[in-house]
């Protein structure tokens, strides 16, 4: 029997919109991991608390939320070309924002344009998910999205390292104490030139969107039955919810993107107070943090092509629900465990979340036709949770101590019980739905 093409018909012109398609994959990971140490880094420069810093995840991951029914409403009436294209606007106009943001001092003005560039990223990924998924059979499509997910942690692998290299390790060594005892002055000053340093990178990401940007819209890309339609969003949401695989989907991508949000930004903090608490300096111990990231991002690249392999031959519901219990276990392990195994365990659970987005979108929107345009917007709204998550998680952090022992270890309580829910997810979607 002759097995049937996982891109398209298998020929170059199926493949070089896949490739140009794939590529924002790796793109908006850059945007998303370059972000999370962002965190620790503006709560240091401008002398706020986690729950302050936090409110760059506020922004980030609201501009997915407001901009994900309006992305599916856009695509729905043009095509899937045309929200790429305005996603990528949106990222490149995003990212330049930071240098007037730059010229006020000011932490707010980061935050619209952090907002601005994820109301990009939310079209951008509303309009590239779905898209993939119908570059191809039916029976293909869930291997179809993890391959291009897979290069979406090789973007978020670049984020990490110029987020470690080109900004953390050039920001003044000062630590956290020191910066509170400055005058009024010298604070500006060292703001000022901290925050130089800051928007290089975001700088320079917003001209590669913009040439990438010219590339998709200069190459012929399929339509794949991509028409314009009236919006008909009631019913058409109404009849998207009614699927249980689709609506119990969004809650767990919902809680899923909440997990993977708070382990990848709070190890950060997590390493930092293991670190110091064996003697070393703060801005060495944030650095050294950063690096068992880049070390779990590494795992879950390579652990999302296992997957995809692995998905040829296992149940998607099955390996998901499998993943989410280690991941569980995992996490329990950074709970209870205060020493290096702890920081093990939160790179561990990295691949095990590998597996977990597209895996959940997949089985979500299968067999929705073109209805996948709406809902596609109902799971990139889901991601949410990265939103409304990590600042619980940065109060609880902020307690400095719970219970006799470090609040930062026991705000791991919360991705443990997201990691329950995506469990009962994968569970229900083995047992109940054929896919």
């Amino acid at each position: 029997m002759k097995t049937k093409p996982i891109i398209g018909d298998g020929t170059l012109a199926a493949l070089v919109p896949f490739v140009l398609i794939t590529s924002c994959f790796a793109l908006w990971g850059f945007a998303n991991d370059i972000t999370n140490p962002m965190v620790k880094a503006f709560s240091k420069i401008f002398r706020m608390s986690v729950t302050e810093g936090a409110l760059v995840q506020v922004a980030f991951y609201g501009g997915y939320f407001a901009m994900a029914f309006p992305a599916a409403m856009f695509i729905r009436r043009y095509s899937y070309k045309a929200g790429v294209m305005l996603g990528l606007g949106l990222y490149a106009l995003g990212a330049l924002m930071f240098f007037p943001a730059k010229l006020t001092g000011s932490y707010y003005p980061f935050l619209m344009a952090y907002f601005i560039l994820t109301c990009g990223l939310s079209f951008l990924e509303t309009s590239s998910n779905p898209y993939i998924l119908s570059m191809g059979d039916e029976s293909t499509a869930t291997r179809r999205l993890n391959l291009a997910q897979a290069f979406n942690p090789i973007g978020s692998l670049m984020g990490m390292y110029v987020a470690m290299n080109f900004i953390q390790n050039r920001l003044n060594p000062m630590d956290t104490a020191e910066r509170a005892q400055l005058s009024a002055e010298d604070f500006a000053a060292v703001r000022d030139a901290d925050l130089e340093t800051l928007i290089a990178p975001y700088l320079i990401i917003g001209l590669v969107i913009a040439a990438v940007l010219l590339l998709i819209y200069f190459t012929r890309m399929p339509h794949n039955n991509d028409q314009s339609h009236n919006m008909d969003l009631k019913p058409t949401l109404k009849r998207i919810f009614a699927i249980p695989r689709y609506r119990e989907g969004v809650v767990a991508q919902f809680f899923y993107v909440g997990a993977q949000i708070m382990c990848w930004t709070f190890i950060i903090q997590y390493g930092t107070r293991l670190f110091m608490s064996g003697g070393m300096e703060e801005q060495a111990a944030e650095v050294l943090s950063q690096k068992y990231n880049i070390i779990a991002m590494g795992i879950f690249c390579a652990s999302r092509f296992i997957c995809t392999f692995l998905l040829r031959y296992l149940n998607p519901g099955l390996l998901l629900r499998t993943l989410a219990i280690v991941a569980g276990v995992f996490t329990i392990g950074v709970i209870t465990l205060q020493n290096i195994y702890g920081m093990y365990c939160l790179v561990g659970i990295s691949a095990c979340m590998s597996l977990m987005f597209p895996t959940i979108y997949g089985i979500a929107l299968q067999g929705l036709g073109d209805d996948a345009k709406f809902g596609a917007a109902g799971l990139i709204m889901a991601i949410l949770g990265g939103s409304v998550l990590p600042p619980l998680q940065a109060s609880i952090i902020d307690m400095g101590t719970v219970l006799g022992m470090p609040a930062v270890n026991v705000s791991f309580l919360l991705p443990l019980i997201c990691f329950i829910v995506v469990t009962v997810y994968g569970h229900r979607a083995y047992r109940r739905f054929s896919y």
